[in-house]
């Protein structure tokens, strides 16, 4: 059986074996990542593409995370499990953000979380941090700035906005959080920051440099119907279209008569059954 992860663990295995990291956001994926031996599992807002539809991940609430990061927290996994702050639960003020950290923990049962942001975000991360929840970073292509941004695109392409990443993860590195998500930036960029930084990089379309990597659950394992995938995504099955056809081959089964057969059937014992048909 292996030992618990910690989040002291995961910083402390910088340079060591490939961290390996994967979304989870109920029991069934939970169980498969932490089977598949995942030293850390996600509870990411990315939920609001691959479980509840939506197009971006604006829309979910603290609400939404808890709920999903309990049931994750649920299966007693191995893995140390991240909860994901949503967008507006750590932007107004240093308060809101404990308290809905805190929720995470508390009602969540979540091991730590993690927020999207560089040095604006420094004053809520220090708070975070001094009530005890560890913090795990995330720069780059940050879904939450997807309007600001004017859309999902690679990050830090040009020489000032990589040193402007840079800086960012020199930032949340001294103030102590204990890794950092590196989403669509240049793997030259996500190099530098590696090698810059204490704490380990997990790399989500930034290149093989990274102290770790991660996808997201859905994409993995072919879950996404027809929606567009990300040039990183590596689909590794296809369970949607298996699901397809075992639902399928159920409804036939339905229409022909063969489900359910005699042995998925409970009967009465035959006494029973005569004195019930006795009564008509």
């Amino acid at each position: 059986m292996r030992d618990k992860i910690t989040a002291p663990k995961v910083h402390s295995g910088k340079g060591g074996p490939k961290l390996r990291m994967i979304t989870a956001y109920d029991a069934p994926s939970a169980r498969i990542a932490d089977a598949a031996e995942a030293d850390i599992i996600l509870v990411g807002d990315s939920l609001a593409n691959v479980v509840l539809g939506r197009e971006t991940t604006l829309t979910v609430t603290i609400d939404d995370m808890v709920h999903h990061t309990r049931a994750v927290t649920g299966t007693l996994p191995r893995a140390l499990v991240v909860g994901d702050m949503p967008w507006l639960s750590f932007h107004l003020s240093a308060e809101d953000t404990v308290r809905n950290a805190g929720r995470l923990v508390q009602e969540g049962l979540a091991e730590a979380v993690k927020l999207e942001g560089g040095r604006k975000r420094l004053g809520m991360i220090h708070a975070v941090l001094d009530a005890e929840i560890p913090v795990m970073g995330h720069l780059g292509l940050t879904p939450q700035s997807v309007n600001a941004m004017g859309g999902y695109r690679v990050q830090g392409k040009q020489v000032e906005a990589a040193r402007s990443l840079l800086a960012d993860a020199r930032a949340l590195d001294e103030a102590g959080v204990f890794s950092i998500v590196l989403e669509g930036v240049p793997d030259l960029l996500a190099e530098l920051i590696t090698k810059e930084v204490s704490a380990p990089t997990i790399g989500i379309g930034a290149g093989s440099h990274c102290d770790g990597q991660v996808l997201v659950f859905h994409d993995v394992l072919g879950l996404t119907g027809d929606a567009p995938a990300a040039k990183f995504v590596r689909r590794y099955a296809e369970l949607e279209t298996i699901a397809v056809e075992a639902v399928r081959r159920f409804f036939a089964d339905v229409q022909s008569g063969d489900f359910p057969a005699d042995a998925e059937t409970y009967h009465m014992s035959e006494e029973a059954a005569r004195a019930l048909l006795s009564d008509g």
